[in-house]
């Protein structure tokens, strides 16, 4: 029997899945994944994960946020729309949001005002936030920490950070997303050594497909595009670096997704129905 398993964060608006997305989907639920969330991350973007995850209620989920990458693009129209997304039940997190000093796609004024104004959105609606962060670290958590009080739950998906990094997240409340970057030899050494330190309760693990795909599958697959099904060689290798059994950092990493996004119960009926 596959492990039940959670993808918190799967980007399957993404244009790479337009053909075969039920396929995608069936690959999934063949290796256990009962749940995904799918990731928004613009104002259009949100729209359709919104839409996508009410087409397969009970199974998909969404995000409704704006990507730091897209902070330049951020108005009050795009936080009214967040906060009407918000009001479906199908919308279970506020984000993408935060700040990323790596790409600096957008100012860093920009930035931090659209992250300031997503966590003003998260404490209102009382929604959980997933949250980005890459090579902004004393910024962010300059931002995030007076507001923490304020918010039900955060995220620090696809965490790709140090050890001082992943403790100072712990400290403060956060739970933590693990990716495929942890299959990554080339980078991903740092984060095996350190992702034992996660408690039990604050783990947590996502695809972030069609990116990140775990460079330890064997055999490779046909085409470079990640997929949601992959997430069980992320469970793998998360399992190793832990010292734990697969099967118990399944079900840890499945409890702390339902708590952390307040899924409804499952049931046989709402794991597989869909009306596309």
């Amino acid at each position: 029997m596959p492990h039940s398993l959670i993808d918190i964060g799967a980007n399957l608006t993404h244009a790479s899945f337009a053909d075969d997305f039920d396929d995608v989907l069936s690959r999934a639920a063949a290796v256990g994944i009962t749940r995904m969330v799918v990731t928004g991350s613009s104002d259009q973007g949100n729209i359709d994960a919104a839409d996508l995850a009410d087409a397969w209620p009970g199974r998909l989920f969404a995000t409704a946020g704006v990507h730091p990458h897209h902070a330049a693009d951020y108005t009050d129209a795009s936080g009214e729309l967040i906060r009407s997304l918000a009001l479906r039940d199908s919308v279970v997190a506020v984000g993408e949001c935060g700040l990323d000093y790596y790409r600096n796609y957008s100012p860093r004024a920009a930035q931090l005002e659209a992250f300031r104004s997503q966590l003003d959105i998260a404490a209102d609606t009382g929604l959980p936030v997933f949250l980005h962060q890459r090579d902004a670290h004393d910024d962010f958590v300059a931002v995030l920490g007076p507001e923490l009080p304020k918010l039900s739950r955060a995220v620090a998906h696809c965490f790709t950070g140090d050890g001082e990094a992943l403790r100072e997240y712990i400290a403060m409340g956060l739970w933590i997303g693990i990716t495929g970057w942890i299959c990554d030899e080339r980078r991903g050494g740092q984060l095996q050594e350190i992702v034992a330190e996660i408690p039990d309760d604050r783990l947590l693990i996502e695809s972030d497909a069609p990116y990140l795909l775990p460079r330890t599958l064997s055999p490779n697959p046909p085409s470079r595009r990640n997929e949601p099904a992959y997430l069980t060689e992320v469970l793998r290798v998360v399992a190793g670096a832990r010292g734990q059994s697969e099967q118990h950092v399944a079900a840890i990493t499945t409890a702390n997704a339902n708590r952390f996004f307040n899924f409804p119960a499952a049931t046989p009926a709402t794991a597989e129905n869909h009306d596309r």
